[in-house]
């Protein structure tokens, strides 16, 4: 009988350090998302399951889920840090006035037919209201430049409102990806 009580007691605990490691790992470490919608086309697709990782800190480009002022989580990609100042001109990105390539968007730009895939804007231009990005804020874009609801209508975003950044698609399973 008692033979029957440790093994018990021994299979309970096993059971609860599993549960106990599953939820700091969720908390703390690695988190699943889906992505809702079609503002990061075409490098993330509508039910898209991802891996968000909690650790380190957002650099440019990154792409990162964070919590959206609409009580909603988004998925967008870092374009401005802290500091920055981030403008759009002839389909161009300028960070701190240098050009940068965004070789995520080729394949959209070349499907535009008429007029640029980013319109022309400035900071200031954009409710960030400003040069820079402000201190401990990001400013974020989708890849779908014409249909996403990003920093250029909701702002820049706090860093503390980032939950983590991710580049690994596993569902479905035929699209299994790492995307950058």
């Amino acid at each position: 009988m008692t033979k029957e009580k440790n093994e018990l007691w021994e299979w309970t605990k096993a059971l609860l350090i599993a549960i106990g490691l599953a939820a700091v790992i969720r908390y703390f470490l690695f988190a699943p998302i889906v992505v809702d919608g079609y503002s990061m086309m075409p490098t993330l697709h509508n039910g898209d399951r991802m891996i968000v990782n909690k650790l380190g800190k957002p650099e440019r480009f990154d792409i990162i889920v964070f919590h959206a002022p609409e009580q909603k989580d988004y998925i967008k990609r870092v374009i401005g840090l802290p500091g920055d100042t981030v403008e759009y001109r002839d389909d161009t990105l300028y960070i701190n006035g240098k050009p940068y390539a965004e070789p995520y968007l080729d394949s959209y730009k070349s499907q535009i037919v008429e007029g640029p895939l980013t319109e022309d804007f400035t900071l200031e231009e954009t409710p960030v209201g400003q040069k820079t990005v402000p201190e401990g804020e990001l400013f974020v874009m989708g890849d779908n430049r014409r249909s996403s609801k990003d920093s250029r209508h909701i702002g820049s975003i706090s860093i503390k409102k980032v939950i983590g950044d991710t580049n690994m698609v596993y569902w479905p399973f035929k699209d299994i990806r790492y995307v950058k």
